[in-house]
């Protein structure tokens, strides 16, 4: 069992030298860093309080706007895909306002391949490492779930071509007796390889849910959850390890006073919001001690990552920040959350189980032994039929 808190890093996103101008200020001195944002005198009056002027924040690692893709997967993706090869569960969650660059992020630029996210790179590395190791065999699946209003769509279904929303299978959340969740109708597809795998993620972002708004010309309007799933196995041995790596691409919180957005974008961004209130209100509880009953069932989203949250899982969240004046007070609330999530401890334990199919044929060979055995001791043949007299007796 690995005990760890989430670890919490920041990215800044890339702006003009008069925008960032005395705004915020990085210190990147191990092993911690920190974050300082001064706010402007002339917001001090209308924005936060008028009695703070400056707040200061601690992540992992700060990354700033010259920080490369690369770089950010090395730092953050790498370490979480390492030991989700190595058998536990692991996710990366990516949290900020509209624009602050969440989904370049976690999936990427379409422009540059040196721009490729944490997604592609990650389905890169996990099968890189799996064409190395001769020693395990390996199967790989993904599934791609978008939740957009409250409701749950499958956005790899190969039985729909869908040209709406609508049109695609809808996933339903079912619980069992050990309040495990499982996904109706969330199909799991299985890649070979990196380009089976990066062709099914092309698929999935082809049918996301996207729309212009006035802070976001490409604004993810759902949230999204890409997971691999691995199964290992020895030959011959009746262990098998199975593990999942989520990764998370929320939609981002904005204020409507602010955006100035109506009509279904006004629905849609009420969704948002309040589906990323439930998710605070989960932070909050798990951060409390002694609190008994955590809220995960409030919201999809925190059903579906409840192990992510206080559970069996290697947990990772990037917080960005668009750090300039007319956003300040998303960029210090985004940071508040942060340093919330990195209060939260995870329990992270291999995820181990016996294949049934190998116990049975080993049980099955175990009793032909057996009989073989009881043959030469008694020197009569045994039949699996039982005699009249063992019926009787």
């Amino acid at each position: 069992m690995v005990k760890e808190t989430i670890r919490v890093y920041a990215r800044v996103k890339p702006l003009g030298r008069r925008q960032q101008a005395g705004i915020y200020s990085a210190d990147n001195e191990e092993p911690l860093s920190s974050l300082e944002i001064t706010v402007p005198r002339d917001l001090a009056g209308g924005f936060i309080n008028n009695k703070r002027e400056s707040y200061k924040f601690k992540f992992q690692k700060i990354f700033n706007q010259e920080a490369k893709q690369d770089v950010i997967f090395d730092s953050i993706a790498k370490p979480v895909a390492e030991c989700v090869l190595a058998g536990y569960n692991g996710t990366i969650f990516a949290y900020g306002q509209t624009g602050s660059g969440k989904t370049f992020t976690i999936t990427g630029g379409a422009e540059r391949y040196s721009d490729r996210g944490i997604i592609p790179r990650t389905l890169s590395y996990i099968f890189d490492q799996l064409q190395k190791d001769s020693s395990k065999v390996y199967t790989t699946h993904v599934s791609y779930l978008e939740i957009y209003n409250e409701c749950g769509y499958d956005l790899l279904d190969p039985r729909h071509e869908a040209s709406r929303m609508e049109d695609l299978p809808k996933v339903t959340i079912m619980e069992d007796s050990d309040q495990n969740i499982h996904l109706k109708n969330l199909s799991l597809q299985q890649a070979t390889n990196e380009e089976e795998a990066l062709n099914l993620l092309f698929l999935g972002d082809t049918n996301r849910m996207i729309a212009e708004t006035p802070m976001n010309q490409a604004s993810s309007r759902s949230h999204c959850i890409f997971t691999i799933h691995i199964s290992s196995k020895e030959p011959g041995s009746a262990t098998i390890r199975r593990s999942k790596l989520h990764l998370v691409d929320l939609a981002g919180s904005e204020r409507v006073a602010k955006t100035g957005i109506g009509g279904h974008l006004l629905t849609e961004a009420k969704y948002i919001n309040l589906s990323l209130h439930y998710l605070e209100q989960v932070i909050i509880a798990l951060a409390e001690k002694n609190r008994s009953h955590i809220p995960y069932r409030n919201s999809m989203m925190t059903s579906v990552l409840r192990d992510s949250l206080g559970g069996n899982c290697m947990t990772t969240m990037i917080a960005t920040l668009a750090m300039d004046k007319r956003n300040i007070d998303e960029s210090i609330s985004t940071c508040r959350f942060a340093q919330r999530v990195a209060l939260i401890k995870n329990e992270a334990v291999l995820n181990e189980e016996i294949d049934p199919r190998l116990m049975i044929v080993q049980l099955k060979k175990e009793i032909q032994d057996l009989k073989d055995e009881l043959v030469l001791v008694t020197g009569k043949q045994r039949t699996s039929e039982l005699s009249q007299e063992e019926l009787l007796q």
